[in-house]
């Protein structure tokens, strides 16, 4: 083969199978291979990434792992936007990573999920191949009830059938999240659904434990419908106290939910985990069966560091686990006594909590002995004196001490405030975001942000979004204000006085 014919198979080669680097199972694609590549695969994760952006380069050798586990079953892939402009204005790529899952070639939609490799991993096992895995033996059975993530399994002795097709319904909407498989199997749909069409959710097997049954049912007096399914699996998925991981925290979170911290791990430690996690269970079962509202569950305490810090607690010590409380508005509490094997204290803190005994927990700065200068300074504990006061609008900026584009910010951010120092009616102020808790209704992701407090809509700030010259700061306070903002003018420099001749 001839040096031309040589350089022609391997960029054929490069065209139909897309290019990796050196001891990467990531596809590198481009402008020129992306459509023909992505067309050979029935499903494709893609990410679109710029080589400067930081969550990027966070993403990157997590992205490459699950490369590798997923090596044989399904592929992934990336473009390098600042090289690839086109296919990535194609698919209105704006920020990044942006990821994407194809399917034949079609993008089919965005990619939600979790961004470690264990969860990229089981997120796209479960989008490859049928929405709901077809079950023919009792040991394909077995064998999928086993994994370490919960199943849903429909039992119909007739496939195809309403209450299936339902299930199907099911299946395809909430597979980036559960794992669904379905059989006509007499043998399984005698033991499991007697009456020919029904549901089971089965929990993982590692987590079983005395307080609640491994398996639930779907109610027999139920119809079989796709919105139910998801209700129910919603309600009965994580059980009583579920295993809260970086994969999963989505699903667990944002309602009001005690997390016990401590030495998680269940691969190298099955039975110290579920030593503490069973003591926590014996106290949550005993408050739940008396009707009281709360959610519960366990986390490695090195892994979530962050949470444990945010409550004042220490992430790095100790065999006994460290308990907290998170509501759903954002209120913290935190168990100050020690963890007792008898469950006593855990007790005596969740009867205070539900007896609202419990002194919210707020991470915050001293409140600043003078705050008269044209910028106030916002802590956790004087929030709502500064900001949340009805009469009052509010400009506020979440900085950390560290941030580069915040200290740019600065010396601008004071003169907008020494502006419009002698209006009444309008407070310019800032917060480290790094230092104090900040309210659940201000979303902060980077720094600095900056939100509008309207006077009488608190609840309901607006980000601001616009330049951060003064100039800008106020045409966007002269439109959003509730009273005209009262700007002071810049001094005009005196005149000088001519000498008089002599």
């Amino acid at each position: 083969m001839n040096r031309q014919l040589l350089g022609a198979f391997f960029l054929l080669l490069a065209v139909t199978a897309g290019t990796q680097a050196a001891g990467s199972d990531v596809l590198d694609l481009t402008d020129d291979n992306f459509e023909s590549v992505v067309a050979q695969h029935s499903i494709l994760l893609v990410e679109f990434f710029a080589p400067w952006c930081g969550h990027c380069k966070k993403l990157a050798p997590e992205y490459e792992i699950a490369a590798t586990k997923l090596k044989g079953t399904l592929s992934l892939a990336k473009v390098d936007c600042t090289a690839n402009s086109n296919i990535c204005n194609k698919y209105g790529v704006s920020g990044y990573p942006t990821l994407k899952i194809f399917r034949d070639g079609e993008d089919s939609g965005s990619y939600d999920g979790p961004r470690s490799a264990d969860g990229i991993v089981s997120t796209m096992k479960k989008q490859a191949g049928p929405a709901s895995v077809d079950l023919r033996s009792v040991e394909e059975f077995e064998k999928f009830v086993a994994d370490k993530d919960a199943a849903v399994v429909g039992f119909f002795r007739d496939l195809y059938s309403g209450p299936h097709s339902e299930f199907l319904k099911a299946a395809n909407t909430l597979r980036e999240n559960y794992r669904f498989a379905h059989t006509d199997e007499k043998e399984l749909v005698d033991k499991y659904d007697t009456n020919g069409e029904g549901v089971v959710l089965f929990r993982p097997p590692h987590l079983a434990n005395k307080f609640e049954d491994g398996s639930v049912t779907f109610p027999a007096d139920e119809k079989i419908t796709s919105g139910k399914i998801k209700k129910f699996i919603q309600d009965n998925i994580f059980g009583l106290c579920p295993h809260l991981t970086q994969d999963n925290k989505d699903l667990i979170q944002g309602k009001d939910l005690l997390i016990a911290y401590y030495d998680v791990d269940y691969e190298k430690n099955v039975k110290g985990t579920n030593y503490w996690r069973n003591r926590v269970m014996k106290v949550a079962k005993s408050f739940v069966d008396a009707g009281k509202k709360l959610n519960f569950a366990v986390a490695n305490r090195k892994s979530f560091g962050h949470e444990v810090t945010e409550f004042g607690l220490d992430a790095n010590t100790g065999e006994l686990p460290v308990v907290g409380i998170k509501t759903a508005k954002g209120e913290k509490f935190v168990m100050q006594e020690e963890f007792s094997r008898d469950g006593k204290a855990l007790e005596r803190f969740l009867q205070d909590y539900f007896d609202g005994k419990l002194k919210r927990y707020m991470k915050s700065e001293s409140i600043p002995e003078s705050n008269d200068g044209p910028v106030k300074v916002a802590v956790a504990e004087n929030f709502d004196e500064l900001v949340n006061d009805e009469s009052k609008d509010v400009l506020i900026e979440f900085y950390a001490p560290w941030c580069g584009h915040c200290k740019t910010l600065e010396p601008k951010y004071k003169e907008l405030g020494e502006k419009l120092a002698d209006d009444p009616n309008i407070v310019i102020a800032k917060m480290d975001a790094t230092a104090n808790d900040v309210p659940p209704q201000y979303e902060v992701r980077g720094f600095p942000t900056i939100y509008f407090a309207p006077a009488g809509n608190k609840q309901n700030p607006k980000r601001y979004e616009g330049g951060r010259e003064v100039s800008e700061f106020l045409s966007y306070l002269k439109k959003e204000a509730t009273n005209p903002p009262v700007v002071k003018e810049d001094e005009k420099p005196k005149k000088k006085k001519k000498k008089e001749e002599l």
